[in-house]
């Protein structure tokens, strides 16, 4: 099924707007999220404080925390730029992630495979940071804007009766808390066939 223009449509409204700001907050968002970037790649997400994020960014700690809250906001931002990357390719790109040229366009299964490759590529690159987004509080996960994205797309590709509502359980296979536990258990090789196997039954 292609999402055409109802579809895309449907799915842009599902996207999360990018922030409006001054030059000035934009210059120190960026400062903030290249220095939080740096510090988790060396000493790991958990292992850094706000306080020295704050410090690396030369900002207040009451900056920080307004702007951001708290480190999964600080995570949910640095995920921000990447999730809208593979946003864009499933509303514009090459066929099967997305829709392709006229007449190009995938079966459902096809796009569907594509989608959980592309997103298990997402979140498995980012795991720490996915966690730390999904998890900073009851149902967090649920709350974020891409989720409300990637359960739509999947809700439309799927389009069934019971559509939404088995996209939401298809969802909880690429929950990043459930992820980290499989790759540890098993790997990564096999979690992600797991996933591909589980996807298949449906779709």
């Amino acid at each position: 099924m292609d999402h055409g223009p109802v579809g895309k449509a449907d799915l842009e409204l599902a996207r999360t707007p990018p922030p409006r700001e001054r030059a000035d907050a934009a210059r120190n968002r960026a400062k903030v999220l290249a220095a939080a970037a740096d510090l988790f790649a060396r000493q790991g997400v958990e292992s850094v404080s706000m306080d020295a994020v704050a410090a690396a960014a030369g900002v207040g700690k009451g900056t920080l925390f307004r702007r951001f809250g708290d480190k999964a906001g600080l995570a949910a931002a640095l995920l921000d730029e990447r999730e809208r990357e593979l946003q864009d390719a499933i509303l514009a790109g090459p066929s099967p992630l997305g829709p392709g040229k006229p007449g190009e366009t995938a079966e459902p299964s096809a796009r569907i495979r594509a989608f959980v490759d592309a997103y298990l590529d997402y979140v498995l690159d980012h795991l720490s940071l996915v966690r730390m987004s999904e998890t900073a509080s009851p149902g967090a996960r649920y709350r974020i804007g891409a989720y409300r994205f990637w359960h739509r797309h999947l809700t439309i590709l799927l389009d069934a009766p019971d559509g939404e509502a088995v996209a939401h359980t298809l969802m909880a296979a690429l929950g990043a808390e459930h992820l980290t536990a499989m790759v540890e258990a098993v790997g990564v090789d096999r979690t992600r066939a797991a996933v591909h196997t589980l996807f298949a039954l449906r779709a």
